[in-house]
Parts: C-alpha cells; structure tokens; sequence
C-alpha cells in the first residue's frame, strides 16, 4: 500500500473547506502543535478571512512549553512521554481554556529522523480534538516517509478531524 503525501495545493484545499464549514457552523479554532511546528496554524491562515474563524496557534515543543502554555501536568509527561495519548489529550483541553475558541486540535508525535524508539518509533503521532464542552478524544497515528512526509500526513490528518467536529 503506498502512502499518498498531501501536496501544498490538497492541504490549501482542505484548509479552506474547513474555514467554509467553520464560518457556516460560527465555530473558531485553536491549534496546539508540537511535532507539526504551527503547520496547521499556517496553512489554516493561508486561507484569505481566516480571521473570521481561526483563534489562535500555539507551539509546545519542550516540555516546559506543553505544561506552561496548554496545562499539561508534569505527571503526565514523565508517566507517559511527551507522545501519547495522554499527553495529546490535556494539550487538546489546555488549548481550549487558552484560547476563546470552540473547536481545537492538538498533535504530538515523532517525525524524524531520529527520536524513535521501539515503542514509539519514528512515525507515530497521536492527534486529539475537542469541542468546547465536549469530551476530547484522541487517535494514534502510524506515518510512513521522511520529516516532511510525517509532518504533511499529521496536517491532513488534523484537519479531517477538524472537519468532522464540524460535520
């Protein structure tokens, strides 16, 4: 099975038909990004009047970053790693009580080319969603290629989950 890489153009595509959805449905969004480095952030305010339904953007790469901007208890990070479920889940929430949005994104994850380990190896992400005043919920990702091939397929990725919060 080959993996298809979403180009420049698909991740746009689906960027403004998320905004589209968004704007339709008056829903904002927050982005809570470590492994996609604001990606998602970027390619959501590529989308001309995202201002009408994009929050905020956030990235937590080190562990000081994920508890001091999204609220992740220390715990958490040393029982289970900065790539888990766990982890992904109180980014998820954390984004939502940082930010005044509705509808949030969080992604963690290992995209190379080092980093990996047997049970986590290069590749993995774990990516949650939550609806403000819903209960987040949070998938493990299993990405094949390059840096920039993990990190494209956890922009799709994000942004499907984001679209089926909306639908």
């Amino acid at each position: 099975m080959s993996t298809t890489i979403p180009s420049d153009a698909d991740l746009l595509a689906q960027a403004r038909a998320l905004g589209a959805a968004a704007l339709v449905a008056r829903q904002s969004m927050v982005t809570a990004e470590s492994c996609s480095g604001g990606w998602i952030a970027k390619i959501l305010t590529d989308v001309a009047g995202s201002s009408e339904w994009f929050e905020a953007g956030m990235v937590a790469y080190s562990y000081e970053a994920k508890q001091g901007l999204l609220g992740v208890r220390p715990e958490t990070l040393m029982r289970h790693g900065a790539v888990s479920e766990e982890t992904a889940l109180e980014m998820v929430s954390g984004a939502l009580i940082h930010s005044g949005a509705t509808l949030a994104v969080a992604v963690t994850g290992i995209a190379g080319p080092g980093g990996g380990t047997p049970g986590k190896p290069v590749g993995t992400v774990w990516i949650a969603w939550k609806r403000r005043g819903g209960y987040p919920r949070a998938r493990r990702f299993h990405f094949d290629g390059d840096r920039e091939a993990v990190r494209r397929q956890t922009v799709a990725a994000a942004l499907d989950g984001l679209a089926e919060l909306l639908a």
